[in-house]
């Protein structure tokens, strides 16, 4: 049986104490999630000989969350990833996000995003239920939203994102979870010796702008190919457009096999060269931005640990980046009648 257990954080910007929940399974698996950004901040999972390492780069406290340049462990919100040029049109109304990365937007606003924002929380069987709310127009975006994300942790080393959302508008509705990831330990350094199998024969070719073309490419032939398990950093410099434009991996894969109708599937694999630690990923969504980390801006984290250049990567279950301006991608326009639902789940094995 999963426990909850509770210990201050620190405080928000405004006063309000933050706390950090910490979830604890009978295998000794822990999870730790705090008020901003409805973050996780710590995942501890053994290796094979049952040793501990907490797994996901982040912060000691708050204040380390309240800045936090490079989204570790936070809800990204109300859409994330590129929107091109910053703008979008739903049923002939034009509306403008803010222009923060080149001509376009990316996760929506970096000082007033959801992951910069306090979610109010709640105890759950086996978890929490973080809720966040806002107004119409907020940052570029119609609709009075509201979204939770309910994090549970189950005997199987399973951890469960379910995510809600609504509008009283059509909006869009895009949230992932950005979490850094190395099995290996979260001060261990590069995780370009780590394995990664990712089920999609196709990808969604960006330009140098990291906007997508439209098109909907095979990964066949290129570095992009993943269909077979391969060491990350095997080509990841290699001399290909599309990675000299990401600086490495930082690309949309089309999921095999996706239908639209809340199917969760087993979509990607990981495996650390050292621990020998496995994470499996499970998703109800079509996409996930495979980020290797390749800009994270040198930094101190948890317990003093240094982070920069590919200490780290995520996963980030997705709709594609600026779906909403390409009618050939899945629609993540939801509001109305259309409620907004998703599951991703992270399992961990040794």
């Amino acid at each position: 049986m999963t426990t909850v257990g509770k210990s201050n954080f620190g405080k928000y910007t405004d006063g309000r104490e933050v706390t950090l929940y910490t979830l604890k399974n009978e295998n000794g698996m822990e999870v730790s999630l705090c008020n901003i950004g409805a973050a996780i901040v710590k995942i501890m999972a053994p290796d094979a000989e049952g040793k501990l390492a907490d797994m996901v780069l982040g912060f000691d406290d708050a204040a380390g969350y309240l800045a936090n340049p490079s989204f570790f462990g936070i809800v990204v919100g109300p859409s994330a990833n590129r929107i091109g040029n910053a703008s979008y049109t739903i049923d002939g109304v034009t509306y403008q996000a803010a222009v923060n990365d080149g001509v376009n937007n990316l996760h929506s606003d970096f000082a007033k995003g959801y992951h910069k924002l306090f979610w109010e929380a709640e105890e759950v069987e086996g978890g929490v239920k973080f809720t966040m709310t806002d107004e119409d127009g907020y940052l570029g975006f119609p609709g009075n939203k509201k979204m939770t994300i309910t994090y549970t942790l189950d005997e199987k080393n399973a951890l469960k994102l379910q995510y809600h959302a609504t509008s009283d508008k059509k909006t869009i509705l895009n949230p992932t979870n950005h979490t850094y990831f190395n099995l290996d330990g979260h001060d261990s350094g590069s995780i370009e010796a780590h394995e990664m199998w990712i089920k999609a024969s196709n990808f969604t070719p960006a330009d140098a702008g990291s906007i997508p073309t439209g098109e909907i490419a095979p990964v066949k032939g290129t570095p992009m190919d993943f269909t077979v398990s391969k060491v990350v950093g095997k080509e990841i410099g290699a001399d290909f457009t599309q990675l000299i434009y990401g600086k490495g991996y930082d690309h949309n894969w089309v999921i095999d096999d996706w239908k639209n109708d809340g199917t969760l599937q087993l979509m990607a694999e990981v495996k650390a060269a050292k621990s020998g630690r496995k994470m499996k990923v499970f998703t109800t969504l079509p996409g996930v931005q495979f980020y290797a980390g390749n800009c994270i801006a040198p930094q101190q984290g948890k317990g003093g640990a240094n982070y920069g250049f590919r200490s780290g990567l995520c996963l980030e279950t997705q709709f594609f980046p600026d779906s909403v301006n390409k009618p050939q991608f899945p629609a993540c326009v939801f509001g109305g009648d259309t409620e907004y639902d998703s599951v991703t789940v992270y399992q961990f094995e040794a």
